[in-house]
């Protein structure tokens, strides 16, 4: 029995060390393939890899409660907190952990805002494949990933001390901001954020107070004039 016993030590010992030495990644996508596309375009470019899969920022800090991530893929748009609160979650309690900010919106609304609460970079969805793969490999190596769209962002809010009045907004009030900005309704808001319509609409009421905008149509003529929609 001994060798067997033996052999089985062994063969767990190897199963343990091919894990310490794995990389894995945590994606936080609500959208089921594209985590999917994401886990074979990182499995298929970065040998020994892990990509553990979740929906929302509630799993996400679940997962990285119960064991260790090299990096994490956030998207913005999920349900309940969005990617920003979750961002802010993540690096209070794992400060060190790189996150990835992808998602499918344009820099110009988001990225400064995602570098400046400790995201380690901003990816466009739209982009290709070897984007994603450069920002990760840099990210897992400890670096960050600004494009140059991010960079001018940055130096141009660095240089002007007065803020922009989308600015003086929470992450949740500037994420109804911009979905008013494209003409989506306090329903549809709602549903796409998963809140109700009375917490929306209380969102709308501040941030029309924030900014001094009276209407929907105010916050549209301001969101195209400041390239906050695509």
């Amino acid at each position: 029995m001994f060798p067997l016993e033996c052999g089985e030590y062994l063969s767990g010992i190897s199963r343990v060390y091919a894990t310490m030495a794995m990389t894995s990644i945590l994606s936080v996508e609500d959208h089921a393939l594209i985590r999917e596309g994401l886990s074979r375009v990182i499995a298929k470019a970065i040998p020994d890899t892990e990509v553990v899969q979740v929906s929302n920022g509630s799993e996400a800090m679940a997962a990285i409660g119960k064991r260790s991530f090299s990096l994490v893929l956030l998207d913005i748009s999920l349900p309940g907190r969005n990617g920003l609160e979750v961002l802010k979650e993540i690096k209070a309690f794992r400060p060190k952990l790189p996150v990835l900010v992808l998602t499918a919106y344009p820099e110009g609304q988001y990225s400064t805002r995602a570098i400046k609460a400790g995201a380690a970079g901003f990816v466009s969805k739209a982009g290709p494949p070897e984007v994603l793969i450069q920002a990760v490999r840099q990210a897992l190596a400890g670096g960050m990933f600004i494009t140059p769209r991010s960079a001018e962002l940055l130096a141009s809010e660095s240089a002007d001390p007065s803020r922009p009045l989308h600015e003086q907004l929470s992450d949740r009030e500037f994420d109804v901001f911009v979905r008013i900005g494209r003409g989506q309704t306090v329903g549809e808001i709602a549903k796409s954020l998963n809140l109700s319509a009375k917490t929306v609409s209380t969102y709308r009421t501040r941030l029309l107070e924030k900014t001094g905008l009276r209407n929907n149509s105010e916050v549209v003529q301001y969101a195209v004039r400041n390239n906050l929609i695509d």
